[in-house]
């Protein structure tokens, strides 16, 4: 699940334009889902007395791009809306806004960057609010991001040919690849901001002689039978990683690739 990476900034309108930018290798999928995250918080409030426990806060989310005499435009792609507590906007928080369709589009006309900009306001137009941008004065913790589900169909094609893929309802006894989904917050690692689960899968299942001839130095091993050796298991033959979203012990936020998290393959060894 990988997640944009910034760059700089410009103004369309008296706001401020996010530009994101994708690498070449993650514009080669297609976009299954794309969220934008963005932290907000009170600033300052109007000179009236606000006795409301929750504000509905609007958020809309538009696209900079060029009409045709070239000049820019603002194309609005997503209108959200949360319920948020006082102290919430006190001390700010995160809210998220579907952008698939936007993301995806760019994704099939991909140009230097993706620019955007963000409204948020409450319902009543009382609160002045701030969404914090990766300028160099900005608060790297609250900066805000795009996370994105990609599809990769030639990557599915491939990894079926290499291993033998099962469910938990299938009877195959030999060495198989089982699904198995990782939820981080069920052991209470909240120091990961995304993915908050992914798709890891496991090896199971027995290594019978005439599947040992699919791999001619396992089932030498196996005959040789030296001492000390266990025999042949079913064991992960490829691994790929993830890109996850973290916090640091600065809490500062951290993007990177953790290698040898997911299971592509199994085989005997």
């Amino acid at each position: 699940m990988p997640i944009s990476d910034l760059r700089r900034h410009n103004h369309f309108k008296g706001l401020k334009v996010i530009n994101f930018r994708f690498t070449d290798k993650v514009l080669e999928n297609e976009v299954e889902e794309a969220f934008l995250y963005i932290h907000i918080q009170e600033l300052e409030r109007q000179n009236i007395t606000i006795t409301d426990d929750h504000f509905h806060i609007n958020y809309q989310v538009n696209r900079i791009t060029r009409n045709s005499q070239g000049s820019k435009a603002s194309v609005p792609y997503s209108d959200s809306s949360s319920k948020l507590s006082g102290k919430e906007l006190q001390d700010g928080t995160w809210v998220r806004a579907n952008v698939t369709n936007m993301v995806a589009e760019f994704f099939r006309l991909p140009r230097e960057t993706l620019g955007i900009v963000v409204r948020v306001q409450d319902s009543k137009n009382r609160i002045n609010l701030v969404v914090p941008h990766p300028s160099s004065e900005s608060n790297n913790a609250v900066m805000p991001y795009i996370e994105l589900t990609l599809r990769d169909n030639s990557h599915k094609r491939t990894r079926r040919m290499i291993g033998m893929d099962c469910t938990e309802n299938s009877k195959e006894v030999r060495c198989c690849r089982y699904p198995l989904s990782v939820n981080f917050e069920e052991f209470g690692w909240d120091w990961i901001i995304a993915p908050k689960q992914y798709d890891a899968n496991y090896c199971s299942g027995e290594c019978p002689y005439s599947f040992l001839q699919k791999y001619p130095h396992t089932h030498l091993v196996h005959l040789v039978a030296p001492q000390g050796s266990g025999g042949p298991c079913c064991a992960p033959r490829r691994m790929s990683s993830i890109s996850m979203l973290y916090f640091d012990h600065d809490l500062n936020i951290i993007y990177g690739t953790i290698p040898g998290m997911v299971v592509e393959s199994c085989g005997c060894s």
